[in-house]
């Protein structure tokens, strides 16, 4: 009888002593496993993991030790011992308001907006641009965020943001909770498989020459995994985590949880930075010793307020007049100007980015010590709920360009964006914001109040 040999096309007898490969093969079978081919251990490498790292795709797995990150004491120095960080900002992280940040107001660590990195290492202007160092915009330390899953794809993006353009460092985004990333499978949709993500991290950080940090949210729906994430992150041999106090689906609409935070920071060797609820700078204070954090990160804060570094820097507050205000924004407009052309296509960019801007600034609102102290960590999401006026002020005696400067308006910051353009000094400024308010304010005033912002849907955000 004869059976036909599938492997080679041939005929050979049922029973005839079975070829070399097809005994090993049926051994292997006998034993639970399969023979490995010459070329297995080659592609092995290629995919950057062995056949126990698969095995861990379970994320029930317990983190592996890998290598020791964080050894780094000067980096530590730098982007530690209780600094404030200036957070990777969507499109609030330009290089015109890094410098405003960081030349005028003395943010000391700061980080890019993030750039995928697979537009990064095509060459997309647009993702180039974004990690790109400029002269006054990096503080102390500079890094670049990246979005990626992929080992190889997050080394060449990290190797062009730190050789090309300068970054002290690279942090990789696992954290942002937009559909456009999380439907690509990058950012806190990294936090879905602790295991993926933690030999991902060994993987980058292997393979380039600066420091990683990864910024994390606390989990997807909840913070569960947050502790066994940041073991992975600090065996994978990142040099910092970054943890928002908040999971993916909470987004920005529940309390940042220090309390998870500071278990991790109680648990973990490298540098653990708090972000999440930073509004002022004595909220950045209490949450540091809270938590025992290293070093604090601020966003929305910083978009509200600029200067909340140097009131940070000198541990007191800052409450800027009108025209001290406008003088800020005037300095920000200058920025632009230089950066972005005072052209024609320039006063285009300055247009998609400056009302977006007075979106946030609007928010401003003096909130000393001695009256709001204590008041944000019970209250963290204060600064949405806070009226026209606050405690200490009457809105009638408020000064006209005050309440510009506060209205919500996005006509009104198209207004007022056109007028800091167009203004030869901020004395020019003020007295023509002064006339607009006179004319418009009450009318974009009863806008806000009907629900009507104005005409750009996406000013107001975060």
């Amino acid at each position: 009888m004869r059976r036909r040999d599938a492997s080679r096309g041939k005929m050979r007898r049922v029973g005839a002593i079975a070829p070399a490969t097809t005994r090993a093969l049926a051994r292997a079978r006998a034993r639970g496993g399969a023979r490995r081919r010459p070329g297995d251990r080659r592609a092995r490498a290629r995919r950057g993991a062995t056949s126990d790292a698969r095995a861990r795709d379970d994320d029930d797995s317990p983190p592996r030790r890998l290598r020791a990150g964080g050894g780094d004491e000067a980096f530590r120095e730098r982007v530690a011992r209780g600094r404030l960080w200036l957070a990777p900002l969507t499109k609030g992280g330009n290089a015109p308001f890094r410098r405003l940040c960081a030349s005028d107001f003395g943010a000391e660590v700061v980080v890019s907006e993030m750039a995928f990195a697979r537009f990064l290492c095509k060459g997309a202007r647009v993702e180039r641009a974004r990690v790109r160092r400029h002269e006054g915009d990096a503080g102390d330390c500079f890094g670049a965020q990246i979005a990626t899953n992929a080992i190889e794809e997050g080394v060449n993006a990290a190797k062009i943001a730190s050789g090309e353009f300068g970054a002290d460092f690279v942090d990789l985004n696992c954290g942002c909770p937009i559909h456009e990333t999380w439907k690509r499978g990058l950012g806190a949709a990294l936090l879905k498989k602790p295991a993926k993500l933690e030999r991902l991290v060994e993987g980058i950080a292997s393979g380039i020459d600066v420091p990683l940090t990864v910024k994390i949210r606390l989990g997807i729906e909840s913070s569960s995994q947050a502790r066994r994430i940041a073991e992975g992150l600090e065996n994978a041999g990142a040099s910092a985590v970054i943890v928002h106090g908040r999971t993916k689906e909470q987004r920005y609409t529940k309390a940042a949880d220090y309390d998870v935070i500071r278990d991790i920071v109680r648990e973990r060797k490298i540098p653990i930075i708090g972000n999440g609820d930073v509004l002022t700078w004595y909220d950045a204070r209490d949450r540091m010793e809270h938590s025992g954090v290293a070093a604090m990160m601020v966003g929305r804060g910083a978009l509200i307020k600029p200067w909340i570094f140097k009131e940070y820097r000198e541990r007191k507050c800052w409450n800027p007049t009108a025209e001290q205000r406008v003088g800020v924004y005037y300095t920000l407009r200058n920025y632009m100007r230089e950066g972005f052309g005072d052209d024609e296509l320039g006063k285009r960019r300055f247009d998609e980015f400056f009302p977006w801007h007075l979106g946030f600034f609007c928010r401003y609102r003096p909130l000393p010590e001695d009256v709001f102290g204590g008041r944000p960590l019970d209250d963290p999401l204060l600064q949405s709920r806070l009226g026209f006026a606050v405690d200490g002020e009457i809105e009638d005696d408020l000064p006209i360009v005050e309440r510009l400067l506060r209205c919500e308006s996005e006509d009104a910051h198209l207004a007022i964006s056109e007028v800091l353009w167009s203004a030869d000094s901020v004395g020019d400024a003020m007295d023509k914001l002064e006339t607009i308010a006179k004319t418009s304010l009450d009318g974009w005033r009863a806008q806000v109040a009907a629900g009507d912002r104005g005409a750009q849907t996406d000013t107001i955000r975060g």
